[in-house]
């Protein structure tokens, strides 16, 4: 690739305020200047936690998946398990075993990064940290919060492509997770 006299620069933060702190949501607004010297003084950045997701595959060839209510998209949506990294959490690997473990009561011990990603890179902070985990075994029950009601589902990888394509799997990250793994696995 060879680089454009107008290849893109950042953006210079001129100040930054945290204009909205609460423990599910945070806002802030920055002032910037563009390359091109254009001052914005009102330009939102959602402050967000990175994520580690898991496509969790069992030894006889099934995925373990989870179902539950999404308020902001006011459904029930069928995902792969996952999470926020936790602040006090280093490794997002260990935010996905956490997360796995929690959900579904599964574990592995032979979890690979697939991917890191950028969510939103318009207006949101946070990578998502995508895991390919094999020979999961359920070892525990579910350690569910107050807020989560998620119901556990093995579905057999040959049909994880079809729920993809006829839209029974369709929020990004397990779209995204479940695809680069079926490549993987050359299925």
């Amino acid at each position: 690739m060879t680089k454009e006299m107008n290849s893109p620069q950042p953006w210079k933060i001129l100040k930054s305020e945290m204009v909205f702190d609460e423990k599910w949501y945070k806002l802030r607004r920055d002032e910037v200047e563009l390359p091109n010297g254009l001052k914005l003084d009102d330009y939102y950045v959602s402050v967000r936690p990175n994520v580690a997701l898991t496509f969790p595959l069992t030894e006889d060839n099934h995925v373990i998946f989870v179902r539950q209510y999404k308020h902001a998209a006011a459904g029930i949506f069928l995902e792969l398990p996952g999470g926020v990294v936790d602040e006090e959490e280093d490794d997002p690997l260990e935010a996905a075993k956490r997360e796995l473990l929690e959900e579904t009561g599964y574990t592995s011990d032979d979890m690979e990064l697939m991917l890191e990603a950028i969510d939103n890179p318009t207006k949101d902070t946070n990578k998502i940290f995508y895991y390919l985990a094999r020979n999961v075994k359920q070892v525990a029950s579910q350690d569910l919060d107050e807020t989560e009601n998620i119901e556990v589902l093995k579905i057999p990888i040959h049909k994880v492509e079809e729920m993809l394509l006829n839209g029974e799997i369709h929020v990004t990250g397990s779209v995204a997770l479940c695809l680069l793994v079926l490549r993987k696995l050359g299925l």
